[in-house]
């Protein structure tokens, strides 16, 4: 086996990195302190440790100092007791190295048990500049809590958010001169419908629908089946795409549950929760509370399901590929997420799709991709400035595709934007 690992980490010092385009997160390097990034599949965390690493050679770090292993590499067959053994040859490879003055990237580490164990041994005793990386937040999260407590700093990885989608296809997040605007307009409507996953951008709509089809397979199957015995795979599909065909609206696990029932599934609602779960646990979704000051009450509100990424929507679920005004929320939601915002739903007489909480502070955002018609306006004012009036602000904001306006609704501020204005300025 150590040879094996000796090679594979002879291929890693050697390979050719791909084109860098620096994304927004910058990951720190030389803190003393375990660097850990969570988030879904092809979202970019390998990206950004070749990102570091690059970083590190152009620092004048010797490759020879860069450890990197991919724990789903299929010829590592390892065990947490096994672990040792790419120290051990690393250190038989250059055993004039001193483990303290290199650099240690593991990715997708989730996938051997007990990993934490020997990485918090490694970090004591052995080395500082350790990086790790894996597709499962309530593992990564619980392990980390429990064992490398006060060690590390998590970072959550998602697609591209909009300023980055920009960089990747050489545009400048310039709304001047016309031109360049255009370009955005054009790109704004590529992003609400394609999605953002870093791969997916190489590639033409049919490529790009199957790629996307194939990343939706490996989360259900080797994300969720694998990883948590999941036997009933039928229902798990079922649910799932119940998930997708009603994002903007509250999850009814109990309609669902009905629905399965009817259909003759045998199913406890219990495991339906648990489906819900490990959608959130994988980044496949990302659930939100209705909004109170109350957080018990938030905890015990029913949740909205929002999809990592509107192109996997476009994929899997046809009816809402077409339906632009839900994709158009569900990209809000995400763009929030990404920002690190910490987003509600608001939901009284009317619904207010989001109360954005930041320092502390609450906006209330709805999100209209157009006004068709007036009675189409009037309804979303209604309803924004009934949240304004409950959390007691005085300016609210739509958020649209392309109209712009600010006008004042009923002693409220309103103002009327394009998401992709909102989010670059």
């Amino acid at each position: 086996m150590k040879e094996i690992i000796k090679n594979i980490i002879l291929e890693n010092q050697n390979i050719i990195l791909p084109e860098i385009i620096e994304r927004d997160l910058q990951i720190p390097v030389n803190n003393n302190i375990i660097i850990s990034l969570i988030g879904s599949r092809r979202s970019g965390k390998t990206y950004l440790l070749y990102q570091t690493i690059k970083k590190l050679l152009e620092t004048g770090v010797s490759n020879k100092n860069i450890l990197f292993v991919n724990f789903e590499d299929e010829r590592l067959n390892l065990k947490s007791e096994n672990l040792d053994y790419i120290i051990q040859a690393y250190q038989e490879l250059y055993p004039e190295i001193k483990i303290k003055d290199i650099y240690l990237f593991f990715d997708e580490i989730q996938n051997i048990n007990g990993w934490e164990k020997f990485i918090r041994r490694i970090f004591d005793t052995k080395s500082r500049n350790i990086f790790i990386t894996g597709s499962n937040s309530k593992l990564l999260s619980t392990e980390i809590a429990t064992e490398l407590r006060g060690r590390t700093i998590t970072y959550t990885v998602f697609p591209l958010n909009f300023k980055e989608y920009l960089k990747f296809n050489n545009t400048e997040p310039l709304l001047y001169p016309q031109s360049n605007k255009s370009k955005i307009v054009h790109l704004a409507h590529k992003y609400l419908t394609d999605g953002s996953f870093p791969e997916s951008l190489n590639f033409d709509s049919i490529t790009k629908t199957r790629l996307l089809q194939q990343y939706f397979n490996v989360m259900i199957f080797r994300d969720i089946v694998e990883r948590y015995n999941v036997s009933n795979i039928e229902a798990l599909k079922f649910f799932i795409k119940k998930i997708f065909a009603n994002i903007t609206n509250p999850l009814s696990v109990n309609k669902i549950y009905k629905e399965l029932k009817f259909l003759g599934y045998s199913i406890s609602n219990k495991y339906l929760y648990e489906f819900s779960d490990y959608c959130n646990d994988i980044f496949l979704t990302q659930n939100i509370n209705k909004f109170n000051f109350s957080e018990i009450k938030q905890e015990k509100s029913e949740k909205k399901a929002y999809v990592i990424d509107n192109g996997l929507i476009s994929a899997i679920e046809f009816s809402v590929s077409q339906n632009l005004g839900k994709l158009l929320e569900n990209l809000v939601a995400m763009e929030f997420l990404k920002n690190e915002k910490k987003i509600f739903y608001f939901k009284n007489n009317f619904e207010c799709d989001f109360i954005v909480e930041d320092n502390q502070k609450y906006l209330p955002v709805q999100v209209c991709y157009a006004f068709y018609d007036n009675q189409t306006k009037e309804r979303e004012l209604r309803a924004l400035n009934e949240a304004c009036k409950y959390i007691n602000v005085n300016t609210g904001i739509i958020i649209t595709f392309d109209t712009e306006e600010n006008l004042i609704y009923k002693e409220i501020n309103i103002v009327i934007i394009p998401f992709y204005k909102y989010f670059l300025t």
